[in-house]
């Protein structure tokens, strides 16, 4: 028989339902149909393979020598396909979770806290990788992405609020009183080279610096005012550690720029258990994002 000779598949799951539960009531049951429905089904598969299926039996019906044969290969093919299913799925779900995530907030902030999600779910294996603004997420594999919303969305596109950024001058405690007297050399980054002219706007009295000069990414920035190179103007995330241990220090404080961070995923497919457990770690994680300890 070709292929395109074989009935519908729905016709024959009806009757190999049938057969295997010896009942139209209870494959409708199985099958969430109505009773009526499982019968034509089975009667359309007869006429379309012009051979007869069941036959009455009292009050209920008997399955035939060529049913017979026929209910075992179906069977036998559910079972098939549903091992391969089976297969399949725990392929998927034995497949790292793929985060993206834009590469200082990665590096200053995620990386070092990644570890207590890993320890709390051993079976859901993490892989960061790095990146900004926009992606495919089919093409690079990617189940979660944590992104600066400064981009186009698209409307496919489920975005949960991470945090809002805010961004101040930091640098090494010894270098304060410099800064406060003018005479300091302004760090920024070339992602972000409008940085320092929007916090002077805020902070119009500050003292402006000798000169500014540029880093390529924020985690640079960051070890550059950490090694004494001059003051730098940096989002809160990044520096956060630093000024918790004591090896920066944010006089001014920080103040909104009037951007957040959201993390995205597909609205289809769905995400898988792990990666949704992952995304409910990172938005209460995130959600930690500038807070003290108390005292």
């Amino acid at each position: 028989m070709k292929r395109s000779d074989i009935p519908s598949l729905d016709d024959l799951r009806a009757f190999e339902a049938v057969a295997r539960l010896g009942s139209v009531r209870l494959a409708a049951d199985e099958l969430v149909l109505t009773h009526g429905a499982v019968s034509r089904r089975v009667s359309k598969l007869a006429r379309d393979l012009d051979i007869a299926l069941v036959a009455p039996d009292g009050r209920g019906i008997s399955v035939t020598a060529d049913g017979d044969i026929l209910a075992e290969a179906m069977t036998k093919a559910l079972v098939l396909l549903g091992d391969a299913l089976t297969s399949i799925r725990q392929q998927e779900e034995d497949k790292p979770i793929v985060l993206s995530c834009e590469r200082s907030v990665a590096m200053r902030w995620l990386i070092p806290r990644l570890s207590q999600f890993q320890d709390a779910h051993p079976d859901c294996p993490v892989h960061l990788s790095v990146g900004g603004g926009s992606l495919n997420f089919a093409r690079d594999g990617v189940a979660l992405a944590v992104r600066r919303l400064d981009f186009p969305i698209d409307p496919d596109w489920q975005i949960k609020p991470l945090f809002d950024e805010a961004i101040g001058p930091v640098m090494v405690p010894d270098m304060q009183e410099a800064f406060e007297a003018g005479e300091y050399i302004a760090l920024g980054s070339k992602t972000r080279p409008d940085a320092w002219e929007t916090w002077q706007s805020l902070y119009a009295d500050a003292p402006k610096p000798k000169d500014v000069r540029q880093f390529d990414h924020h985690f640079l920035l960051a070890e550059a005012a950490a090694s004494g190179l001059g003051v730098a103007i940096c989002p809160q995330i990044v520096v956060s550690d630093d000024i918790e241990r004591g090896r920066l220090i944010a006089p001014c404080g920080f103040v909104a720029d009037g951007s957040g961070y959201g993390l995205i995923h597909q609205r289809r497919p769905e995400l898988s258990d792990g990666a949704n457990m992952l995304a409910d770690w990172l938005c209460e994680t995130f959600a930690t994002v500038g807070a003290r300890p108390a005292p």
